[in-house]
């Protein structure tokens, strides 16, 4: 399971290697987020382009990971500065068709990974046209805007109802790598992390963020050192994730049964 951990703090970075982290995930989407997520409580990125190459110095055998705006007319440049400036994977947000995935594909040419943002009901509802694209090093579902796109009150629900799994099993059918959502420290969350991992392990996931609950919206690497233990912490999530593939097919039914109940608890305003 790679993590992958949003920063463009270069100490922060070093360190999230040192602890076993895979990915560094610089967030350069700015485009249309205020408008979609201004009145909500997430985090809408300050970082840049020159940051990119700092964290990619600093991150030893960590990838860097860096997001891209939504589609648009300045797409080419972006993908071409932040190749140049170090980033080893392109992650599309916020797109719509298998136009905009063969596009920006032939964009990065095979340079970089890249990796589309499965978070739209237009993409979600037309993976299937572009899941086999020879351009696509794998995918991620974002469980926020998709969400709401789809009319959800809270984003586990795509987990709960098993809207993911109709996504995960079109992705299997390409043979590519997945990951989804975000995920807190164990032991730790209403919804336990050690229950959404559980899911990563069911489905066949390969890569997870680890959530601003996990890192307390650190902003440097002192202010990360008193608020926890990171590499404890990664070194737990490790523990817990080899646990999960071990449980019998009843353990399993439990936990996907046990999400279920305090997602719904959590909608309904019992939890």
């Amino acid at each position: 399971m790679k993590l992958m951990y949003i920063t463009n703090n270069p100490e922060i970075a070093s360190y999230a290697n040192s602890c076993g982290i895979s990915r560094i995930f610089v967030d350069l989407e700015i485009l249309g987020k205020y408008e979609r997520q201004g009145h909500l409580d997430t985090v809408i990125s300050n970082h840049s382009e020159e940051d990119i190459n700092k964290v990619k110095t600093a991150s030893g055998s960590s990838e860097v990971l860096v997001r891209i705006n939504p589609f648009n007319n300045n797409t080419s440049k972006e993908v071409d500065r932040a190749i140049a400036e170090g980033a080893d994977i392109i992650m599309l947000p916020m797109f719509h068709s298998k136009e905009e995935v063969n596009s920006v594909g032939k964009m990065i040419n095979g340079r970089v990974k890249f990796i589309p943002l499965i978070e739209t009901k237009s993409a979600a509802e037309s993976l299937e046209t572009y899941v086999d694209s020879p351009y696509v090093s794998e995918f991620y579902i974002g469980l926020n805007d998709l969400h709401r796109e789809l009319g959800f009150r809270f984003m586990f629900e795509i987990i709960s109802t098993g809207y993911l799994d109709q996504l995960v099993a079109a992705i299997k059918t390409s043979g590519k790598p997945f990951g989804f959502g975000g995920v807190a420290r164990v032991g730790e969350g209403t919804l336990p992390a050690s229950l959404i991992l559980g899911e990563h392990v069911r489905l066949g996931s390969s890569a997870v963020i680890l959530s601003r609950a996990f890192h307390q919206r650190s902003k440097n690497l002192e202010e990360l050192n008193s608020k926890l233990d990171l590499e404890l912490e990664v070194s737990r999530l490790y523990s817990e994730i080899e646990r999960l593939k071990n449980r019998t097919y009843e353990q399993i039914q439990h936990d996907k049964n046990e999400l279920k109940r305090i997602v719904d608890g959590i909608v309904e305003g019992e939890m």
